[in-house]
């Protein structure tokens, strides 16, 4: 769908929040705690970004976009080339980072602009009621997008924000295995950030129900299968394409003409995920569960390759 830029505003260093809204006026697509949008930018590139808006907006979209050096280039684009009134193409809202409204308590932990999902869950947990609290890691104030409209919750929010600025005097870096330990057996935990944080936040949560800790990655934590020598069958359109040396699934699929949903391009977002009819995955992405990926019944093609001569996808 459509969606025009309303507002864009400066939210920390190379951080700016974009509002979008109906280019027609009205509702937009509901979406929960949690969610993200897929960018469709001009150059091809598709980048999914998070709501931080309250889930009951259906007037509005918000996503913060990092201008983070270590990008692809997708939120460089987005920083130097959208502007206010600008009509950009986004996908429906989608939900791979789900807030569990019936818990009783909420931890959160948030790296940089890892605070995007998190500040969605947090406006709807003071809506609902229910207990939580933010630890917030960023590399100085400057950096730290939110602060502001974190503190403006209530009156009495503070105790529930735990902030930590990693490269000011006499700070520390943020102890994640205490954090863990110190929640609540039954708690909830949320964790999303750069990829070193959530290795070190799952390692600490190992202990706990796996129905319990939640991780979004943003990046991948390793290069795509794309070693090839392999083959793909389609079952529905009855076609065989061979995978070569230096490609994934989707470039295979993309180059024989092939229409195949994607949009991260790195096993994060969940967009592609495919039906394996039959045949061993090589698993590279980071949306599926360790017990979804040893049962073999899906595939990101966008990263995953095929440890079988030949994967038959439900295509």
């Amino acid at each position: 769908m459509q969606v025009r830029v309303k507002r864009i505003s400066f939210e920390a260093d190379n951080i700016h929040s974009y509002e979008l809204v109906n280019p027609a006026g009205g509702d937009l697509s509901p979406f929960t705690a949690g969610s993200h949008i897929d960018l469709h930018l001009p150059n091809g590139m598709i980048r999914s970004y998070s709501l931080v808006n309250h889930q009951g907006e259906r007037n509005r979209y918000v996503i913060a976009v990092n201008n983070d050096v270590a990008s692809r280039g997708g939120s460089k684009l987005i920083h130097e080339t959208v502007r206010v009134g600008d009509i950009i193409t986004v996908s429906h809202p989608r939900n791979n980072f789900a807030l569990q409204e019936d818990a009783e308590y909420s931890v959160l932990i948030a790296g940089g602009i890892g605070i995007t999902p998190l500040l969605s869950m947090i406006r709807r947990l003071e809506v609902l009621g229910r207990s939580w609290e933010l630890f917030y890691a960023a590399r100085t104030r400057l950096t730290a997008a939110f602060l502001d409209e974190l503190k403006a919750l209530r009156p009495d929010v503070h105790p529930n924000l735990h902030l930590n600025f990693d490269q000011e005097p006499d700070a520390r870096m943020i102890d994640l295995s205490s954090i863990v330990k110190a929640a609540l057996p039954d708690a909830h935990l949320y964790c999303c950030g750069p990829v070193p944080m959530l290795e070190a936040f799952e390692a600490a949560a190992a202990g706990r129900p796996a129905g319990h800790v939640h991780v979004e990655y943003f990046k991948a934590r390793e290069k795509p299968a794309a070693e090839g020598g392999f083959e793909v069958k389609l079952a529905r359109s009855n076609r065989t394409i061979a995978v070569q040396a230096g490609q994934t699934i989707l470039d295979a699929l993309l180059e024989a003409g092939i229409s195949a949903n994607y949009a991260c391009t790195e096993g994060v977002c969940g967009t592609c995920e495919t039906r394996v009819v039959e045949g061993i995955p090589d698993h590279r992405d980071l949306f599926l569960s360790k017990e979804e990926q040893e049962a073999n019944k899906t595939i990101m093609i966008c990263c995953s390759g095929s440890r079988s001569p030949t994967l038959i996808l439900d295509i």
